[in-house]
């Protein structure tokens, strides 16, 4: 990938630009396929070109998204791309301001509910779909006693293996490969 990496997030008015359902989506599309107009990311999303541009412009506002000038066939056409590889933010940088910790709360309990929705629409999906992916898709899920250090050293583990993965280089072997979502998450709890 061209972009940087991933860019860590300490100001509550990117969050909340992040804090909305669409925006999540198109970042999510944007990521997966990479720079697109406006059509390509309304064709994608199942919205209306309009709703999609508004979005992009407050994703760009927030220097999420920058335009791709060098993809462009005419002076019409707008390509966006994401301006990082991904965002990540900690909770304890907006600990400070009661109102900015209400939009890092938001955008996390967005990004959770983005995870869920993604993981439940796979096991509503038709049998032939799960019939094609056999047994490669999978759950897990532990419970570890650990000190605050260990699980910061855990979490960079499992990010250092997503991120292996994510930027390998794709194998020209003729397979078809389509987007597939893993995600983690490792917080202290109550059994």
């Amino acid at each position: 990938m061209d972009q940087p990496t991933v860019r860590q997030v300490t100001d509550s008015r990117v969050l909340a630009a992040l804090a909305h359902p669409l925006r999540r989506r198109l970042m999510d599309v944007l990521k997966v396929y990479g720079p697109c107009t406006v059509g390509l990311l309304a064709e994608r999303t199942d919205q209306a070109p309009a709703n999609v541009s508004h979005h992009l412009k407050v994703l760009a506002a927030a220097d999420l998204l920058v335009e791709a000038p060098e993809l462009a066939r005419d002076r019409r056409e707008r390509w966006w791309k994401l301006r990082s590889r991904g965002v990540r933010w900690s909770e304890s940088d907006f600990d400070d301001d009661p109102s900015t910790r209400v939009v890092a709360d938001a955008a996390g309990s967005l990004n959770l509910e983005r995870h869920t929705a993604l993981v439940r629409a796979w096991h509503a999906a038709a049998d032939e779909t799960h019939a094609a992916w056999g047994d490669a898709p999978f759950s897990t899920d532990h419970w570890l006693h650990l000190t605050p250090d260990e699980l910061a050293e855990l979490s960079r583990e499992v990010i250092a293996l997503f991120g292996r993965w994510a930027d390998r280089p794709v194998p020209d072997d003729g397979q078809r490969r389509e987007p597939v979502f893993v995600f983690t998450h490792g917080v202290p709890a109550r059994p």
